[in-house]
């Protein structure tokens, strides 16, 4: 991204009994007809909320379905996310951006500047949808794709939510596509990772899991420090030619120093071996532990340096700026944005300085 470079002008026109409808209840996910018009090419569109606790935010989020014509971007359903709680506007997509950049699948992701009906909403992220669509752009196979949507995607066969044993096993998991058969392949796999004994772990998951995969995924949500990385926000996708999972990380606006609300969380606050159960049991095993050592002191000599991500965040910066200050949102926090680059930095310096005490601990 160029410090000058423009953003492109999404223009979004629902009429206004439709505007009034999608607004009476913001959490029923039905959508309303809308056009949106992008460097003068008109698309008709459904548009609905997404999220969960983001729709109680002014500044709301959506999710655009394309219907004439039918794709745009290689894509027919995207995501505008409102990045409301994050003051700098960019940890979802320099996350994203930092999950390519060591090898793990990631949405592509962008910033519009958006109008609804001629009035200004602000700047939004573009991002893409991990669907179909989402395998086909990287000519990846056909697979079947869970989204983990809540506490209960924790690999265990005890809710991460209230502790009791779970009712079903593919409970906290919603199937984006796929078939019973796919279900039913989860459900074993679950199984399968609480109830393999130790001494065959590392030889029976490796029929389950991409390891190098998942390391690298692991690796991401602890760099950026994602709490809520380990049993939400991923999906995940298994390739039908390897009959592998593979993990993809999703919603990481509370990353790089900032929590949900956008409030301060100390660099040391997430530990380096995670949260859920597969991540304990992968990292129970030597040599796959050994690799996630050697891998976690890769990223943080080459991808996670403030040398490497500072001219990132400063581009990033500077082409938003402009836009900031006309998002009736963003424009009257200017100073907490301009603030943001330097934070983000301090806070990679911290982190990695933590991880390399931590990672001594790892034997």
């Amino acid at each position: 991204m160029g410090a000058t470079e423009k953003l492109p002008e999404y223009r979004l026109f629902i009429h206004p009994l439709d505007l009034n409808e999608l607004r009476k209840d913001i959490w029923i996910d039905e959508p309303v007809s809308a056009k949106l018009t992008i460097n003068g090419k008109k698309f008709e569109v459904d548009i609905a909320y997404r999220g969960s606790h983001i729709r109680d935010f002014p500044k709301k989020s959506y999710q655009i379905s394309l219907y004439k014509p039918a794709t745009y971007r290689n894509a027919n359903v995207f995501h505008l996310n409102a990045e409301f709680k994050d003051p700098s506007l960019v940890r979802n997509k320099l996350s994203f951006d930092f999950f390519n950049d060591i090898g793990c699948l990631a949405p592509e992701a962008r910033f519009v500047f958006l109008k609804v009906n001629g009035r200004n909403e602000g700047v939004y992220l573009e991002l893409e949808s991990v669907d179909e669509q989402f395998l086909t752009n990287r000519q990846l196979p056909s697979g079947s794709i869970f989204y983990a949507v809540d506490g209960d995607a924790n690999f265990s066969l005890m809710s991460d939510l209230d502790n009791e044993v779970k009712k079903s096993l593919t409970i906290g998991y919603e199937q984006k596509c796929g078939t019973q058969e796919d279900i039913d392949h989860l459900h074993q796999m679950i199984i399968d990772i609480n109830t393999i004994p130790r001494d065959n772990f590392d030889k029976e998951i490796v029929n389950y899991i991409h390891v190098d995969n998942y390391l690298r995924w692991l690796a991401g949500v602890v760099f950026t420090q994602n709490f809520d990385g380990f049993v939400h926000n991923y999906a995940l996708y298994r390739n039908k030619e390897s009959g592998l999972y593979e993990i993809i990380p999703w919603d990481y606006d509370a990353t790089w120093g900032r929590d949900v609300n956008g409030e301060e969380m100390e660099s040391d606050y997430l530990r380096i071996t995670g949260f859920n159960t597969l991540t304990a049991r992968i990292l129970d095993c030597k040599t796959f532990r050994n690799e996630y050592k050697s891998l976690l002191t890769d990223i943080m000599s080459h991808q996670f340096t403030v040398d490497y991500l500072k001219p990132k965040i400063e581009r990033m910066h500077a082409t938003l700026r402009p836009y900031v200050l006309l998002d009736p949102y963003k424009k009257d926090s200017i100073d907490l944005f301009d603030n943001e680059p330097d934070y983000i930095c301090t806070y990679i310096e911290e982190r990695s300085a933590f991880i390399k005490r931590e990672i001594e601990l790892l034997n």
